[in-house]
């Protein structure tokens, strides 16, 4: 195959940030069943998740000033190659410190999400970018919606190692396809790596860069704390299988693909801004009104997974508009903005995941949940308020 010489096709953009998406979440129902199998504490094995997150955060900062460096197409082709190789590894794994290892070296894979969005950002002004991570969104929700599912039900039928199988094989596929789809997008590449982070402060002076950031980390935050939860509550609450416990996770990834859909029928219309406040007011008072409806008495595992419908519904609100605004502040840093924003999302989500599962190890396990969903949305909800007043600002100006 000849290697491509123009943008990629929305498809592709999908499959590359819905394979990042599966990496996470896709395992999660095997948590108890690899801890087993390694004779291991479950808080150690569940690092597969937060320490995940932490070395994406760390690597996302690195990535997109690369990719501002010396373009989209090349840091792509390397991250997926670095995923196929350790993907292979965790397959093969015969204890946990090795598991872990390869664990770590697979966050090479969210290049696929943040540089799909900074190709987005390349090819669209702010609006219509918007609209097409809506786009996005509503098709790659699919994979957290279908990836727990069909972890769980590979786990019951091959055991927990086929699911990274799994990963090896899409890795080299989508390699592939980068080849053959991902020409470059980035037309004005820094002149050096010392050079792009020079240019850093004018990212750091602006208050609404940080603003967005606040906005995303904690609008994903309440992802986060269902995923670093669920697994547990749902086993030591519910007694729930790994495949059932896969569907109740995909609930999450349901609400995000309905929202998505609203988003990009109604950006135009409503604006984004709108939009992202409406998104955070949903994800704050869903898993509230789950809260209280289990502090009535009724508790049940789909009133746990009704709560976090909402909080997906309310991040596909927001998330589009949120990841093109942060991209906007700086147009020509929009691969750095877009690393850095990454980061900051995952070291959250990695603090928050990891301060959850250890939390909701007791028998007030599913209230845990439930606060610190309503907690992070609703710290969410007040930064979507602030970047609404400083983008009126910088209109006014």
């Amino acid at each position: 195959m000849a290697p491509a010489k123009s943008p990629p096709r929305m498809l592709t953009l999908v499959l590359l940030t819905s394979l990042s998406v599966l990496s996470l979440n896709m395992f999660l129902p095997s948590l108890k069943q690899i801890a087993a199998e390694y004779d291991a504490d479950y808080g150690l094995v569940s690092l597969a998740l937060g320490g995940y997150l932490a070395m994406s955060a760390v690597l996302q900062m690195i990535l997109g000033p690369l990719s501002d460096m010396i373009g989209r197409r090349p840091v792509m082709l390397g991250g997926f190659a670095v995923f196929v190789v350790a993907s292979v590894g965790c397959a093969l794994a015969e204890n946990v410190w090795v598991f872990l290892g390869f664990r770590m070296m697979q966050c090479m894979v969210g290049v696929g999400m943040v540089l799909s969005r900074t190709v987005v950002r390349d090819i669209a002004p702010k609006e219509e970018a918007a609209r097409l991570l809506g786009i996005m969104g509503t098709a790659m929700a699919l994979a957290p919606l279908l990836g727990p599912v069909l972890g769980g039900y590979l786990d019951e039928w091959f055991g927990w190692r086929s699911t990274f199988w799994f990963f090896a094989i899409a890795g080299v596929a989508l390699l592939l396809l980068i080849w053959a789809d991902m020409g470059e997008t980035n037309q004005t590449p820094s002149v050096s790596f010392s050079v792009q982070f020079r240019s850093y402060p004018e990212l750091f002076r602006e208050r609404l860069f940080w603003a967005y950031c606040a906005l995303l980390v904690f609008s994903v935050g309440g992802f986060y704390v269902f995923l670093g939860g669920a697994p547990q509550v749902g086993e030591a609450a519910y007694g729930l299988t790994p495949a059932l416990l896969g569907i109740g996770m995909g609930s999450i990834s349901g609400g995000f693909m309905l929202g998505n859909i609203v988003s990009t029928r109604m950006a135009r219309s409503w604006g984004i801004v709108r939009l992202m406040v409406l998104g955070r007011w949903c994800a704050t008072l869903g898993p509230l009104a789950a809260m209280l409806t289990v502090l009535a008495g009724i508790s049940h595992p789909a009133v746990m997974f009704g709560g976090a419908i909402f909080v997906g519904f309310g991040n596909g609100l927001t998330l589009p508009g949120a990841n093109a605004g942060v991209m906007s502040v700086a147009p020509r840093l929009a691969g750095s903005a877009s690393g850095l924003s990454g980061a900051l999302t995952l070291a959250g989500g990695a603090a928050i995941s990891t301060l959850v599962g250890a939390l909701v190890t007791n028998a007030f396990g599913v209230y845990v949940l439930l606060g610190a969903m309503v907690v992070s949305s609703g710290v969410g909800l007040a930064a979507a308020y602030a970047v609404g007043r400083l983008e009126s600002q910088r209109s006014g100006l």
